[in-house]
Order: structure tokens, then sequence, then C-alpha cells
């Protein structure tokens, strides 16, 4: 269950951490930042989905719902294990430390990544102990590995394409075609499971550092998997798709706050009837995964577990679309029954929510979400005042990483909206927004307090993570390594001791 001692925390994808190596990763400057939370009074670190990113880079859209971000693994430590040497990472092609340029950095990382793959293969003996540890890893994880290993193989035999490009043999897999993959192409699935082994060890070395500094992660899954995916590739009866593997309908959401004409997500929709008849055993599998990376687990668009927007596959816009419903109960309870109950879950409970959205959360005590933001653009009630907040079982935001930054957010808001939160903080049009909305976080009665790094930074629309509904440009914030510093901490700390949450 989640604690609901006051608490409040930063959120800030390990992506955007300052690193030598063009994009954040589990190296030192990650301890640096659990060592500044800590400076800081903070007990929460949240972060989006650490899976294997595809197209566009979005942590929602991933090759597989259970494997690490290869890009995350730090190119020193792989050298402080003798896999690299140091002249070989003088040549990283990093132009910008505010921005990640992904198309650069990706097959940088991959070279280095060969290297130290072929190294591990050739460097020790097999009795080695960073040997066994791969094997033992490969061992345990072996029911989703095998499948994401081989998925990924195959990809690269066809130049990268979707797997629905792919021809039938091996849009189709069967148990002999994989057998058949797994011979012929040993070390290139090895090279896979290298990389999950070196990412999952950072991970784990990274989380237990920041337990021991008395800091909590909260990380992130989203609801719907990627199409371009080993979860779809190699479990086609779990989704609706055709005798081909193309998609019947896809998920989006209809038109709301960030799209008039809603948002296509593309994603394939689940076919429940399986998922029930199997027991769930996916879905189960799935979280005790996270729950294991992770100490508390947020679930994107949570309400796509009592009914989800189905859109038919060819559509170009999500706007003619239906609401179906979904056994999110059954799967719940069947969750809580293999893994225990009053799990450490928040759900995301934002956008069109129905009383029967609301009375399935409720009915498992995951906290919702309460986004200040949404307050102040209109001057009536709402929900995300503070004064609104009915219970502590909630998490409150300045901004989530959807959301434009409170600064440039404040820019562009309605000159009566700015009175309204004039008014309700009691402070002068328009000076340190940012900081006062991170106040007005603190002070609420929400027992989780989170707001993203740039709006402790005072950041502007220049450093937005996300915007939905866009393709491309996204992901690629990174915080410079001068930022965070002492006085930060201090001013921070000072905060969440005014405010209970220290």
């Amino acid at each position: 269950m989640i604690d609901l001692n006051r608490m409040s925390g930063i959120l800030l994808h390990p992506t955007s951490l300052p690193s030598p190596y063009g994009i954040g990763d589990l190296g030192k400057d990650a301890y640096k930042f659990v060592d500044f939370l800590k400076n800081a009074g903070q007990h929460l670190w949240q972060i989006l989905p650490l899976t294997h990113t595809g197209f566009g880079d979005s942590p929602y859209q991933s090759f597989s719902a259970f494997a690490g971000q290869p890009l995350l693994i730090s190119p020193a430590h792989l050298m402080e294990l003798g896999l690299l040497e140091s002249f070989e990472l003088q040549n990283c092609p990093v132009t910008d430390d505010e921005q990640i340029d992904y198309g650069v950095i990706i097959p940088w990382k991959h070279l280095i990544f060969r290297l130290a793959y072929e190294r591990f293969l050739t460097k020790d003996g097999p009795e080695s102990r960073l040997k066994e540890q791969f094997h033992l890893f490969c061992a345990e994880n072996s029911t989703w590995l095998d499948d994401y290993s081989l998925f990924m193989t195959c990809k690269d035999i066809h130049a990268g394409k979707s797997w629905l490009e792919w021809e039938d043999k091996y849009r189709l897999p069967t148990k002999e075609l994989k057998a058949e993959l797994k011979e012929a192409f040993p070390e290139d699935i090895g090279y896979y499971q290298f990389l999950q082994f070196i990412f999952f060890s950072e991970w784990r070395e990274l989380k237990k550092y920041a337990n021991e500094h008395d800091i909590k992660i909260i990380g992130d899954i989203p609801i719907f998997v990627s199409m371009d995916s080993a979860d779809v590739w190699a479990n086609q009866e779990l989704f609706q798709l055709d005798t081909k593997g193309f998609p019947l309908a896809v998920a989006g959401v209809p038109p709301d706050y960030f799209s008039s004409t809603g948002q296509l997500w593309g994603n394939p929709l689940y076919n429940w009837k399986t998922h029930e008849d199997d027991g769930f055993s996916w879905w189960i599998s799935r979280i005790k995964s996270q729950l294991s990376n992770l100490d508390i687990l947020r679930i994107d668009h949570f309400r796509g577990f009592e009914s989800y927007w189905s859109v038919p596959y060819g559509e170009e816009t999500a706007i003619n679309g239906e609401w179906i419903k979904a056994p999110g109960r059954q799967l719940f309870e069947a969750v809580e029954d293999a893994l225990g109950k009053n799990l450490p879950i928040i759900a995301e409970d934002l956008g069109i929510i129905t009383e029967e959205v609301t009375a399935l959360r409720e009915s498992f005590h995951f906290p919702g979400m309460k986004i200040l933001q949404f307050a102040f653009e209109t001057t009536g009630e709402s929900d995300y005042l503070p004064h609104q907040f009915t219970s502590p079982r909630c998490v409150c935001y300045t901004g989530t990483h959807d959301n434009d930054t409170t600064c440039g957010w404040y820019r562009t808001l309605e000159a009566d909206c700015k009175r309204k939160l004039q008014l309700y903080t009691g402070t002068e049009p328009g000076r340190d927004i940012s900081r006062n909305m991170i106040r007005l976080c603190l002070g609420s009665t929400a027992a989780y307090a989170v707001f993203p790094l740039q709006d402790a930074l005072a950041l502007g629309s220049e450093a937005r993570m996300n915007i939905p509904g866009v393709a491309a440009g996204n992901w690629s914030w990174r915080c410079k390594d001068t930022a965070l510093t002492p006085s930060l901490a201090e001013e921070l700390k000072e905060l969440s001791i005014l405010y209970g949450r220290y």
C-alpha cells in the first residue's frame, strides 16, 4: 500500500540527467542527483517508463514492456568492467549539453556497446564472475528476455523495419522458427541479452543507493504496449489482431484538453477475453516485474481499465472511436491474488473520468493524481484546486511530463485566470510563479507532492519534455550539470520542512 506519510519529490527522467555522453545515464550523475534529492529534503524520485524506446524515442512506445532502455547504460561503467578503453569514449559526438540528439547518440552508443560485448565474449574465461552473473540473469528472466532478444535480432535482420513488414515466416513465428533462429544467430541474440544484463545491474545498484538514502522511486508504465514490440509479436493472441497480425482497432483518447481531434496513439488493443481465460498471467508478470525494479508504480491512462477508446484501424484521427468496457476489476483482483493486496500503485486518472472509473480506483485504494495547472485554466471551481481535495490519498503535481513547464504555461494563461492564480496564492502577478506553484503543491493535503525539475529551476517552454499529439522533437531536454546547486537544495529543503514533508 502507498505510505500516506507526507512526502515530496522531483519528476526527472534519467535521460535528462547531465552526462558527458550525449544523454543522461545510470552513471555517477545519477548518484549525484540522488545526493541532491537527499540534501533537498526530498523522499521521492519520479521517472518515466524505463523501457527500450522505439521510433520517436517516446518512453511510452517501446520495443518491450519488460526490457530496459539500453541508452541509459553508463559507458563509464563499461570501462570500469574492463570492456571499454578510455580512448574509445573520447569520440562521443556530443554537440549540446541541453538537448539529446537521438539520431547521433543511438548509433554511437550501439557502436561502443558492440565493442563491449565482443570483449565480454572473448576477454574472460567461461567461469568468470561476470559471465556467471550474466547466465543467471538470462535464466531468471527467460520468460520475457528470450522473445525480446529474438525479436530485436529479427529487427536487425530486417533493417529495423516494423515486424508487420516482415515476410510471413518471421511475422507469424512458430516454435520451430524460434529454435532455428536461436541456433543461427546465438551471438546476435546474446548481444541484446547482454545489454539487458548490464542495464538491470546498473539500475538495481542505483535503486539500492536511492533507498539507502531514504528515497523511493516512482516508476511508470503505459496501459498499452507498442504495436512494434516483442510483446505483440510473440503473443499475438493477447491482442485484437487479424490473422496476419494487423490490428483490428487501435487505442487513443477522444478530443480533450490536449487535442481537438483526440489522440490517436495507434497501440493495439487487448483481447481481454484471452487474458481472462489465462488468468491475466501476462499482466501479473508485467506488474510483478515492474514492482521488483521500483518502489511505487504509476499506471498511465488508468481509466482504460474501466473502458477504453477503440478506434477502427486506418482512421486518421481519434474522433471516430467508441468506449468499450474493460475487465479492470477482474484484472486487479487477479493481480492482488497473485502479488498481495494493497499494492503500491498510483492511478493516472486524468482526462474523461466517470464515476465507474473513480469507483474502480477507490476499490483498490489506488491514489489518483491532481494537476495544479488544470486548476487555473478556468475561473470557476475545479477538482484540481487544493481546497477541493477530499482525501490525502492522492498525488499533487504542479505539472507532468505532458504539460508545459509552469513558467511556460503561465505565459499563455488568460488574464482572468492569472488573476485567479494571483488571488489564490496571495502573490504578485507573475512573480516567481514557478516557486509559488511548488509551494501550493507542497502545502496541499495530498500525501505526495511532486514537481518537475524544470519547475524547481523556473525554466520556460524550451525545457518542456513532451507535447502530446506531436510526433517529433520530444523527450530531449537535459539538465545542465551546474543547475543542481547547494543553494537550490537548501531552499527546497526549507520548503519541505515548512510544509511537513521532511
